[in-house]
């Protein structure tokens, strides 16, 4: 998930020295990684029960409510003042097809795999950013979208008919959220990060709410409670991850984001017995490796604007 620039709002209430702040930075991303995982896997479970647009809608308004009451009682709904709320809803919308994407990719093939396949989003949103916004494409950033593609195509083994449909939806989400990490770069610059955060999940929330008309079946209390949970999870999960960009620069935290391939992988292998295949290990690492080069050389590029501004 490509994170958005960070806002000094974030940090208010954790008056930390700047090593206690990065470490619990850290350790807010890992936990939003686990908790993403966990909201994951209810929903691949859920998925094989349940209408497709009651799932989404359980979560995402489950989401909702856990971020209103952590965020809301802090900032009122003062957070949700902007004159960009179309933008705003143009958002999440693109949010809510990634998610529900996603969500059908996860029950269609192994969880780790339609992971791995979403960590490409950074790769499309680099060459829509190319393409699109005419941003310079030097030889480091070309090669490595080609080497990062190379590695979707060993996750996604084309050819193979029993991941190609799941795949396909997992591409479908990369390549969505990609668009939206470039649309989202031009909001930072008015809109605070606890803006954006909520509007997204009121968005999403409604949106999916909208999908219920399309099935409903009355759940039983245990299953009702797994699929809040699923929800609940993911809000504490956005939540988390958006605190451990205002503790800490995204340059740090980021890279821990990619432990959610490592407990995909754990409970891949615990729930439903996916034992990881060799393509998927190889094509996967290929991936997050593409994924943090491009960082870096985007670091690297921030860290170097002012000299070459002063130069010129």
């Amino acid at each position: 998930m490509p994170a958005p620039q960070t806002d000094e709002s974030l940090a208010s209430g954790w008056a930390l020295p700047k090593f206690e702040a990065v470490t619990l930075g850290i350790v807010c991303m890992i936990g939003a990684t686990l908790m993403f995982a966990i909201s994951s896997a209810i929903m691949k479970l859920e998925i094989a029960r349940y209408p497709l647009g009651e799932v989404m809608a359980a979560r995402s308004l489950s989401s909702l409510v856990v971020c209103a009451v952590l965020v809301l009682p802090a900032t009122g709904f003062k957070v949700f003042a902007t004159q960009r709320w179309r933008a705003h809803a143009a958002r999440g919308l693109s949010q809510s097809v990634s998610q529900t994407f996603t969500v059908i990719a996860l029950g269609l093939m192994p969880m780790a795999g339609a992971i791995a396949i979403g960590f490409s989003a950074p790769l499309f949103s680099a060459l829509i950013s190319i393409l699109v916004l005419k941003e310079r494409a030097d030889p480091a950033r070309v090669a490595a979208l080609l080497v990062g593609f190379a590695g979707v195509l060993i996750v996604t083994q084309p050819g193979a008919s029993s991941l190609q449909l799941g795949a396909l939806f997992a591409l479908g989400n990369a390549v969505m959220y990609g668009s939206v990490t470039v649309a989202v770069r031009s909001m930072t610059k008015t809109e605070g990060t606890l803006t954006l955060l909520m509007w997204q999940m009121a968005t999403v929330a409604a949106f999916h709410a909208a999908l219920l008309v399309f099935g409903f079946r009355a759940p039983g209390l245990a299953d009702a409670l797994t699929l809040a949970a699923s929800g609940v999870a993911n809000g504490a999960g956005q939540y988390l991850w958006t605190k451990s960009l205002g503790l800490a620069p995204a340059t740090v935290v980021s890279p821990f984001y990619y432990l959610l391939l490592v407990w995909a992988l754990i409970l891949g292998v615990l729930v439903w017995g996916d034992a990881p295949t060799p393509a998927l290990l190889l094509g996967s690492a290929i991936v997050v490796a593409s994924g943090l080069a491009l960082l870096l050389r985007e670091v690297n590029l921030q860290w170097n604007a002012p000299r070459r501004r002063a130069e010129t």
